[in-house]
């Protein structure tokens, strides 16, 4: 009788933190969809640099602002295009090479083990640690 009000327990324990896992999981993926939504002015970054100021980078059409923010006044402190994206820099970099590029497949060795290729595998370790030596 002990052994199921073990069990009962365990599956218990597991629904809730299965619960608490799905229910961060809304509210995080929520979160990232509402700052996907184009807006007129996005800050990049802000660092405080005393008490009451900070310095703030923001983007707004296409420019790039660095201001200096105080309690009693905000001002312009250097202006920039706005960098492109990292994903468009590497396409017109690979457009700009002539779109010939050579791209190596690695495959895994076959192994008959049930670990193979998995964190578990000693393989996979000896292959990463041989890919960190000079």
């Amino acid at each position: 009788m002990d052994d199921v009000f073990l069990v009962l327990r365990v599956i218990v324990s597991l629904a809730a933190v299965l619960g608490v896992i799905w229910y961060i999981q809304r509210r995080v993926s929520r979160g990232s969809r509402v700052k996907q939504s184009k807006k007129a002015i996005t800050v990049v970054g802000r660092q405080g640099v005393g008490a009451r100021a900070s310095v703030a980078v923001i983007d707004v059409d296409g420019k790039r602002f660095i201001l200096g923010v105080t309690e009693h006044s905000v001002n312009i402190l250097h202006t920039s295009d706005t960098p492109e994206a990292p994903a468009e820099a590497f396409s017109r970099v690979l457009t700009e090479e002539g779109g010939d590029v050579e791209i190596e497949a690695v495959t895994p060795p076959a192994s008959s083990s049930p670990l193979a290729g998995s964190i578990l595998s000693v393989d996979t370790w000896r292959r990463a640690f041989a890919s960190l030596k000079p």
